[in-house]
């Protein structure tokens, strides 16, 4: 079954991206079965906020992985078919931050996350529930959406 979103596109939050070139995960199976999906296109085209490469750095080093690693996961990461990234604008740095301070978002890539989802109206894969405080946001669990195009 095709996946069709109530409001059109999706766009894929940092923790599924991590998940997925982290060596190992709790969602490590969920996110392989997912960006397969996103590479052939089963979604359409998914959207990431550029601003994800950025958090996946901080993440990334503060667990100790080397820049050559971080390099090789980010460069993997580009080259997915069907997923595109998203470049921000100084508009979307205004809206991350007011989101921050409306809906109590404590990270500023959680709320650049959500700002491109209101911007472009479309879901957010994510397990992160600080997503469902936005009114307008509609978060897909990356565990559902596994197991409905399963079925």
């Amino acid at each position: 079954m095709l996946w069709r979103g109530l409001v059109g596109g999706m766009i894929v939050e940092t923790d599924v991206l991590y998940s997925y070139v982290k060596e190992s995960d709790w969602l490590k199976p969920v996110t392989l079965q997912l960006m397969g999906m996103i590479e052939a296109g089963v979604l359409g085209e998914v959207k990431v906020s550029r601003e994800a490469l950025h958090e996946l750095y901080y993440v990334s080093v503060s667990e100790g992985v080397t820049l050559d690693e971080l390099l090789e996961r980010l460069t993997a990461l580009t080259l997915i078919d069907n997923l595109k990234f998203v470049e921000t604008s100084w508009e979307d740095d205004l809206l991350a931050i007011a989101i921050m301070k409306q809906y109590g978002l404590a990270s500023i890539f959680d709320a650049y996350h959500a700002a491109l989802a209101l911007k472009l109206g479309e879901e957010i894969i994510s397990t992160d529930k600080v997503y469902d405080r936005v009114p307008g946001i509609r978060r897909l669990d990356p565990r559902e959406l596994v197991k409905i195009n399963g079925e």
